[in-house]
């Protein structure tokens, strides 16, 4: 402080030197209306949209309603039931629950104020402790008599605000929402997709025509870790510290809802859209206790928490308690197709399986298995299939079980023998199983992989089972063609594996698998089918640093191959008519994305530093019948003109603005050339004086001559010793 009052001195010494008077009133000077030439004040954050709203001092005081009404000596017993609902959200200050009694019955009044050690302070408009138990527990049952009315400390003044007559609501005229699903009606039928790069979120436009993207929507510091889409595309969810929230709209992109979750890490959605599962996952206090999760299951479009899960991570680990160490994400997995009707939670000798009328248990207890390791819903109807591994050495054997829910009958089960290890791959449309199953040699030494095939939709549910020309050849990936009878395996040791397509029906054999063509020597390691089927992406990836090659399963025959290179991402758009391949930040070159045609035709690349996210907006399935849409493919010819000629013109438009981009390079060119030559004349007598009065410039009207020059570099000299 001594430092600075001698400057201020010497300040105000120089001053009056200079004759300048410093007693100036601060509070006269006013600027412009609107204007701050650039000054910003120390407290212009109080003033901005998103502001901090302070609350009167009691933010982190709620009153619970509607307690039970005892006597002293019960008085412990209930404050230590309140305590422990209300400790599992937040921690409660000491000496922070109140519960009044009446001084002349010594009664509980019915009623309690708990503090929590944080303030109802709202930042984005994001909710703390207090208001996060006012949430969760406002209507929280603790008895058939006694339903919790929880209420925040500061809206009491609210409250007593409230006229004593009644007096009608104003009638406001009715608004319609907006439509979000306005996108799906673009006049050119282009596609979606959102990026991340850097702190930029952005949601583009794939105007393939014209090679380009065409920008709808960026936003900065839009989340703090990454965004997804819903299944069906209507929104797009960002995730923040105190919780997740979904965005959409016809023209732009709103906050729609805001669900409150603190330290919210991962996000998932069901099928039909109805329900959003937020999870996180919080460190104990003491060291050797295992991770504290907390799972909601959210209203998507009200917001309201349906039910929670809280408890240890082991809990919610892959077979529960003792099973592999982790959480498997997603914990709870969705079945019964778009209806959003029954999820599962897989656990120890046992899988939970909910109903979302009730979100209770069906039948109110869980399916018990003993050891089941794993399972996974059918994609259209609620069909379980579940795997159980061998036990007592082998004497009892692996088997795989459908079950049908909610009657938790079992459709079908096989038993599998000497399984070292076993995956399960549902067809879209849910009409076919295939049960990857490695088996142990008869020396136990080694393994081999085969594949039971399941016939869902028919009757019985028939299985066959699929064995390699090469039994030995490791499995490195298998694909279901979408709403398809045909699957791909890429299988074998070498470098450069084979890959084998197959189809569950042909013309000659409707109920047998037969092998349709197999590819030798390809470079590839992940298969990626049109969402449409036909078409697949045979992708080199990781070490094969981004090979594709782009093949009709039609005709089995390559359209093109390219390459991407670093490629750590393929996805096809919802249509089937384009595909991106993206280098993301893994690698520190050459991020950004590219875009293909469906044959394998580069149209156009984007390089982004930073590149994070490339995510296709996905469509909801088409209103047209299965019976419309095959006649659409018999007569699309017909409808193919309209668009054909759209595709003339813009590729006229193309040639036009191609046309016109040469005329201006030409002539930047021309003019280039004339400058020069006007630069050259002008030099020309210069030119003379340095040829000796010579006057022309033409090469051809020289001798050239070769001189010799010889240059002496460097003398030196060194004396010999003299040896006899």
């Amino acid at each position: 402080m001594a430092a600075e009052v001698v400057l201020m001195n010497e300040v105000e010494s120089k001053a009056a030197q200079l004759g300048i008077d410093l007693s100036v009133d601060l509070n006269s000077i006013q600027l412009p209306p609107g204007e701050n030439f650039g000054i910003v004040s120390d407290d212009e954050d109080v003033y901005l949209d998103d502001q901090l709203e302070f609350d009167s001092g009691f933010g982190n005081v709620i009153v619970v309603d509607n307690l039970p009404v005892v006597p002293r000596e019960k008085f412990e017993k209930l404050e230590g039931v309140i305590r422990k609902i209300y400790s599992q959200i937040g921690v409660i200050k000491e000496d922070g629950l109140w519960m009044p009694t009446d001084p002349e019955t010594k009664k509980t009044l019915g009623y309690c104020f708990i503090e929590y050690n944080t303030p109802q302070v709202r930042y984005l408009q994001l909710f703390e402790e207090a208001e996060l138990a006012k949430e969760k527990t406002n209507g929280y049952k603790l008895d058939r008599s006694h339903i919790f009315a929880v209420n925040m400390f500061d809206d009491f003044d609210k409250y007593m605000r409230v006229p004593d007559e009644w007096a009608p609501p104003e009638i406001k005229p009715y608004t319609p929402g907006e439509n979000l699903q306005k996108w799906l009606t673009d006049e050119k039928a282009r596609d979606q997709f959102v990026i991340r790069a850097g702190t930029d979120t952005e949601v583009l436009w794939n105007d393939a025509r014209q090679s380009k993207t065409e920008l709808v929507y960026k936003r900065t510091y839009w989340t703090e870790s990454f965004v997804q889409w819903s299944p069906l595309g209507t929104y797009l969810a960002t995730v923040h510290r105190q919780g997740a929230a979904v965005w959409g709209g016809a023209t732009t992109f709103n906050r729609l809802m805001r669900y409150a979750h603190p330290q919210v890490k991962l996000i998932d959605f069901s099928p039909g859209e109805k329900f959003l599962v937020t999870y996180s996952s919080h460190e104990p206090s003491n060291p050797r206790d295992a991770n504290r999760v907390v799972i909601n299951i959210f209203d998507v479009r009200t917001g309201k928490v349906m039910r929670d899960f809280k408890g240890s991570a082991d809990e919610f680990s892959v077979g529960g308690a003792g099973g592999v160490a982790g959480v498997s994400w997603p914990v709870f997995r969705w079945g019964g197709g778009k209806a959003d009707k029954y999820f599962a939670k897989l656990g120890k000798n046992m899988i939970s399986v909910y109903e979302t009328d009730t979100f209770s248990l069906i039948d109110k207890k869980s399916l018990k298995v003993e050891n089941v390791v794993d399972f996974s819903w059918s994609p259209t109807d609620p069909i379980l299939a579940l795997f159980v591994p061998e036990l007592g050495g082998g004497n009892q054997p692996a088997r795989v079980s459908l079950v049908q829910i909610p009657s938790k009958t079992e459709l079908r089960q096989k038993n599998l023998f000497s399984v070292s290890d076993c995956k399960m791959y549902w067809q879209s449309n849910g009409d076919y199983l295939a049960v990857k199953a490695d088996r142990y040699t008869k020396t136990k030494k080694s393994t081999y992989t085969g594949f039971e095939l399941f016939r869902i939709k028919e009757r019985d549910i028939p299985i066959e089972v699929l064995e390699l020309d090469n039994k030995s050849d490791k499995i490195i990936a298998f694909a279901w063609e979408p709403k398809g009878h045909r699957f791909a395996v890429i299988h074998g040791d070498n470098p450069r594996p084979d890959i084998s397509f197959y189809s569950m029906r042909t013309a000659h054999n409707t109920g047998r698998v037969s092998k349709l063509s197999t590819l030798k020597g390809k470079q590839a390691n992940a298969l990626f089918w049109s969402p449409g089927g036909r078409f697949i992406v045979l992708a080199g990836l990781k070490g094969f640093n981004g090979q594709l090659e782009f093949f009709s399963v039609d005709e089995l025959e390559t359209m093109a191959t390219a390459e991407h290179f670093m490629a750590t991402e393929i996805e096809w758009d919802p249509t089937g008519r384009f595909v991106a391949t993206a280098v993301t930040s893994v690698h520190e070159m050459e991020n950004g994305f590219n875009i293909w045609s469906f044959n394998g035709k580069l149209l156009y690349r984007i390089l982004k530093d930073h590149f994070f996210q490339f995510l296709w907006r996905p469509r909801p399935p088409s209103f047209l019948t299965p019976e419309k849409e095959e006649e659409i493919a018999r007569n699309l010819k017909k409808y193919s003109k309209k668009y054909e000629a759209e595709d003339q013109d813009v590729s006229m438009l193309l040639s036009e603005q191609d046309r016109e981009k040469r005329r201006k390079l030409k002539e930047e060119w021309e003019k280039w050339v004339s400058e020069w030559k006007q630069t050259h004349e002008e030099e020309n007598s210069e030119r003379q004086k340095l040829r000796d009065g010579e006057a022309s410039d033409e090469e051809e009207e020289y001798e050239a001559k070769e001189v010799e020059v010889e240059e002496l570099l460097d003398v030196s000299e060194e004396v010999l010793p003299f040896e006899e």
